[in-house]
C-alpha cells in the first residue's frame, strides 16, 4: 500500500467582528439610563424644568430650558433658584427634577464618543 502524506492543515484565523457603534442616542435608551442613574445634582444646563412642592398642596414651576432659552446666564439662573429654594426650605415639602433628554443627550454623547472609540 502506497503511504499517503497529509498536508497540514492550515489553521484559519477566527474572523474578526466588526465592532458595533453603541447607539446611545434614541430616546428610550437616554431615559432608561436615567432612570438607573443615581442623580445627586443634576447641571441646569440638562433641565427642563423643577417642580417644587409645597406642604400646602401647591406646586409652583420653574420653566428652566424656557428661561435658558430667553438669555438667562445659567450660572446666575443657578444661583437664584438655589438661594429661593433655601430661603423656602420650611415649607417645601419636595421638589422634582424634570430632566430635558434631547438636552441631555447632546451634551453627554460627544463625551460618550470620545470614550469608547477605541472599543
Amino acid at each position: 500500500m502506497a503511504e499517503q502524506r497529509q498536508q497540514p492543515r492550515k489553521q484559519q484565523q477566527p474572523k474578526r467582528r466588526k465592532s458595533k457603534r453603541l447607539n446611545l442616542s434614541s430616546k428610550a435608551q437616554w431615559e432608561s439610563i436615567i432612570k438607573g442613574t443615581e442623580k445627586d445634582e443634576v447641571p441646569i444646563q440638562v433641565l427642563e424644568s423643577i417642580s417644587v412642592n409645597l406642604k400646602d398642596g401647591t406646586s409652583v414651576n420653574i420653566f428652566v430650558r424656557q428661561l435658558l432659552e430667553e438669555g438667562e446666564d445659567p450660572t446666575d439662573l443657578e444661583n437664584q433658584i438655589q438661594d429661593r429654594l433655601d430661603s423656602l426650605d420650611d415649607i417645601i415639602k419636595d421638589v422634582d427634577f424634570y430632566i430635558s433628554v434631547p438636552q441631555l443627550s447632546k451634551t453627554v454623547q460627544p463625551v460618550t464618543d470620545k470614550i469608547l472609540k477605541n472599543l
